[in-house]
């Protein structure tokens, strides 16, 4: 998964998700996918934000790797998250840009602040908040 920051630092763009059992308002989710057999995971990003964006990576750059367990309309769910930081070119638009998602739904794209603390909708995985907000030099209560 992808945390795309903005030129100025002060949002990066995720995936606006609908509605789910445990979300009723929807989620923000990192832009990312699945690994294919065969694909690092550097390359499992890289294919991903080409095929879902059109866009290409600068400044790739592995930032961690988190372990999440989650439920989506009751449903477990467990992956092991490769996070990566860098910058999206072309970067979307800051209105009505979207992510196509591999069978075939489209998804909107949009910018969430960094210094999210005001923000209703949850941003998962949830263990990348830490990280997120390491990169645009926040800590727990503002600017860093």
């Amino acid at each position: 998964m992808l945390i795309a920051p903005n030129a100025d630092l002060s949002a990066h763009a995720v995936s606006l998700n609908a509605p789910t059992a445990e979300n009723p308002h929807g989620y923000h989710r990192l832009i990312g996918g699945t690994v294919e057999l065969g694909e690092t995971h550097r390359k499992t990003i890289e294919r991903e934000v080409d095929e879902e964006l059109g866009a290409t990576i600068q400044d790739l750059t592995l930032v961690t790797v988190v372990e999440n367990i989650f439920r989506i309309d009751g449903v477990l769910g467990h992956e092991v998250v490769f996070v990566y930081t860098g910058r999206l070119d072309p970067a979307p638009a800051a209105g009505g840009a979207t992510l196509t998602e591999s069978d075939g739904s489209v998804v909107p794209i949009v910018w969430r602040s960094f210094n999210d603390d005001s923000e209703s909708l949850p941003l998962y995985p949830g263990a990348v908040e830490p990280w997120v907000r390491s990169i645009a030099g926040l800590n727990g209560k503002g600017v860093g």
